[in-house]
């Protein structure tokens, strides 16, 4: 089936200029809606991912009518790539279907990976900056209810609970909790 996702950041834009776009691809179903890209409640482009089935074609205008970011984008387009529907977009030229529309989104991807590191280094860097000058003293540690977390931590070996119970009723997240419990075990085995 081919499928087509339009969408404007306002009420006051008008969507015609995509759909005249897009009528040339011959589309079988519509989703159109008016919302900013910003705004992760886009309730037709979710509409339209669980409507879409294997060997569906999404076509689209341009990928910021799709996804507001790069990561974004990345995200939805290996959502189909499992679900074996191909991706269309007018003005980038690419089409998820051809070797060339794959290579494509490779580099895009791997464009998104070398910014996150530059970002990532540069804070690193600005954190060495600011240690060095007395400015920097990380997030304050976690104070916890050691009695608490041995407690609960009983219940895990006991199989009571799952890991991710365990986290949850800390308030901390999955590396957070086995670093908590790797100091734990040493303090044990003392």
């Amino acid at each position: 089936m081919r499928i087509a996702y339009v969408r404007v950041s306002t009420a006051e834009q008008n969507e015609q200029r995509q759909i005249d776009a897009l009528a040339k691809h011959d589309i079988e179903r519509w989703f159109t809606e008016k919302v900013s890209g910003k705004d992760t409640n886009r309730p037709q482009l979710q509409a339209m991912l669980e409507f879409a089935r294997e060997g569906d074609t999404i076509y689209v205008h341009d990928f910021s009518r799709l996804a507001r970011s790069t990561a974004d984008l990345l995200q939805i387009v290996e959502l189909l790539q499992r679900k074996k529907i191909h991706l269309v977009s007018n003005k980038e030229n690419i089409d998820t279907s051809t070797p060339t529309g794959k290579l494509m989104l490779t580099m895009i991807g791997a464009i998104n990976e070398f910014e996150r590191q530059n970002i990532l280094e540069r804070q690193k860097e600005g954190i060495a900056i600011a240690k060095e000058r007395g400015r920097f003293r990380g997030r304050p540690a976690n104070q916890f209810n050691m009695e608490k977390v041995e407690a609960l931590y009983k219940r895990y070996l006991s199989r009571e609970i799952s890991k991710e119970e365990m986290a949850r009723r800390l308030g901390v997240s999955r590396p957070t909790l086995n670093r908590l419990l790797a100091g734990l075990a040493s303090r044990v085995a003392r």
